[in-house]
């Protein structure tokens, strides 16, 4: 068994797409039409068979006040791992990413946090090597 997919709420999915294709550098994998919505992944461009992030619609009604819970108390929504975090806040902030949390030790790690510009506060990871 593996993770095929996961998600992650979005206000506009339009919006969302551009952000983490354009900003984060992930890659549309599928665009589906599903009436006012649409089945819209987007993968790592280096991994493009692996997991697929959803960008859902926000619009069930336990969606947005979840969402807007775990701004207010600063929890990340999920969380993506980077090879050189100092390097990656720099490309990001310079693209005019918020971040709520620069780059900070944890243990054996590193994490910061940012805004995704669609309701969600988005964790990055610097994972020890080995």
């Amino acid at each position: 068994m593996r993770i095929y997919v996961t998600s992650v709420f979005v206000d506009d999915q339009a919006k969302a797409e551009r952000f983490y294709t354009q900003v984060l550098g992930f890659q549309t994998k599928l665009d589906i039409p599903l009436g006012e919505a649409r089945w819209l992944t987007v993968v790592a461009p280096d991994d493009p068979d692996g997991t697929q992030l959803l960008l859902e619609p926000d619009g069930h009604p336990a969606a947005r006040p979840f969402k807007e819970a775990l701004v207010a108390d600063g929890i990340p929504f999920t969380s993506f791992a980077v090879a050189d975090i100092q390097a990656e806040h720099r490309r990001l902030e310079e693209l005019g990413v918020r971040f709520t949390q620069p780059p900070t030790e944890m243990g054996p790690t590193t994490t910061a946090v940012f805004d995704d510009t669609c309701g969600n506060l988005i964790q990055i990871v610097q994972l020890p090597e080995g």
